[in-house]
């Protein structure tokens, strides 16, 4: 471990003008955190307790963290205060900001913000950069920023056309029978049939349903296949 060179974090730009640029990370982050959940649809039903809480999707996880950057502990920075940048050869702190903010800017190919990839040892995360904060705690004397912290979050990015799911747009194209369970109602068998509790209507007109809270265990449905064009229409 001690006989190892430190692995820089970087930024690899993954789509538009600038594809394949690396933003090196001056200094590797002390923390990071990455944040998942899921989001749920609650819908409220007649006759219910509570309502039907519905699975959505998966949110996009996000990558949150501090990079610091410093004119005067930046190897390749700056050697002298009163020397232009140019003369040192390297970048000072406003290159360094100006060039991680532009991973805000739209590219003029994609017509959107560039996707980009965090990458530090096993880490890699695909990802559009959602928001940069700055601070900026010490200055050059013409004003100019020479130490500041960036607070970024990365959203996590998926292509459509590589992982997007084939959403179910028709049901069976049969008719069929279904008994209610114990504890089970019209709405949920919609939801279970169709993906939607909204569809328990084409399920009432189908079996000359008049009142749906009326259906105890055991009584038969009819579930008809669902027509996309105008179920939802029927079913509101």
């Amino acid at each position: 471990m001690f006989g190892k060179s430190l692995e820089k974090a970087y930024i690899e730009i993954l789509g538009g003008a600038r594809m394949g640029e690396r933003i090196q990370v001056l200094f590797n982050p002390a923390e990071y955190s990455l944040e998942r959940g899921n989001a749920y649809k609650s819908t409220p039903l007649p006759g219910l307790g509570g309502p039907l809480i519905q699975f959505v999707n998966g949110d996009a996880p996000t990558l949150s963290m501090d990079l610091f950057l410093d004119d005067w502990t930046d190897p390749k920075g700056p050697p002298d205060d009163f020397l232009p940048i140019a003369s040192g050869g390297g970048k000072s702190v406003k290159d360094r900001i100006d060039e991680i903010l532009s991973l805000l800017d739209i590219d003029r190919t994609l017509h959107a913000p560039p996707p980009v990839r965090f990458v530090w040892g096993p880490l890699r995360f695909d990802a559009v950069i959602e928001k940069i904060g700055r601070k900026t705690s010490l200055f050059r004397p013409d004003g100019t920023p020479a130490r500041a912290n960036l607070s970024v979050s990365f959203k996590g990015f998926t292509p459509h056309d590589r992982d997007a799911p084939k959403v179910r747009l028709e049901s069976a194209d049969k008719t069929k029978r279904r008994q209610i369970g114990a504890a089970e109602t019209i709405w949920e068998i919609a939801d279970t049939e169709y993906g939607d509790p909204r569809y328990w209507r084409v399920v009432a007109a189908a079996s000359d349903v008049d009142d749906p809270r009326a259906l105890v265990p055991g009584d038969w449905l009819r579930v008809p296949p669902l027509e996309v064009s105008n179920a939802l229409n029927r079913s509101q």
